[in-house]
């Protein structure tokens, strides 16, 4: 997939962040915009169980998502080629000495199922998390880097789709 057509799928925490810090609705509504223009170009988008993720907030993040995303921003995370791309994925988590903890929140949340779309779909997954030799965590740049996915941080996507803020 070419930069032009890349597209990029968002991890539960670049919305959570944006909304409750630096990108919050009252201070920044450009990045809302974006976001949203973004997925009428058919260049963001995200998962369902990602979705399941941020409904569990409960706050005004959730109604700005129920009543400015179109459904088809979540994708369906359950199509055979993602769940063929996913279990390998716990395999090779269940195999490394992260601790028993982070093992299972990765293979219960959204997390492993994101890395799975983006390899399944060749999509840039979009995240906060970095690259970490913690064992109490799984890092989904670890998991990216072992099966070749490539990611990004929400910095990195808004420059690459030449986003501005006035």
């Amino acid at each position: 997939m070419t930069e032009g057509n890349l597209k990029y799928l968002l991890d539960a925490n670049v919305l959570i962040t944006a909304h409750r810090s630096y990108y919050a609705f009252d201070i920044c509504p450009g990045f809302w915009a974006a976001v949203q223009t973004g997925h009428s170009a058919g260049r963001i988008y995200s998962t369902q169980r990602v979705l399941t993720e941020l409904k569990r907030g409960g706050d005004v993040l959730v109604v700005w998502v129920e009543q400015e995303l179109s459904a088809d921003f979540f994708l369906d995370d359950s199509a055979p080629g993602v769940i063929a791309a996913y279990a390998p994925m716990m395999q090779w988590v269940q195999s490394r000495d992260y601790h028993q903890a982070a093992k299972t929140k990765f293979a219960s949340d959204a997390d492993g199922w994101l890395v799975a779309m983006a390899k399944h779909e060749g999509h840039m997954l979009v995240t906060h998390e970095t690259r970490s030799d913690a064992k109490a965590k799984v890092p989904m740049p670890n998991v990216c880097e072992h099966f070749g996915v490539s990611y990004c941080n929400t910095f990195e996507m808004l420059r690459a789709l030449s986003c501005q803020f006035c």
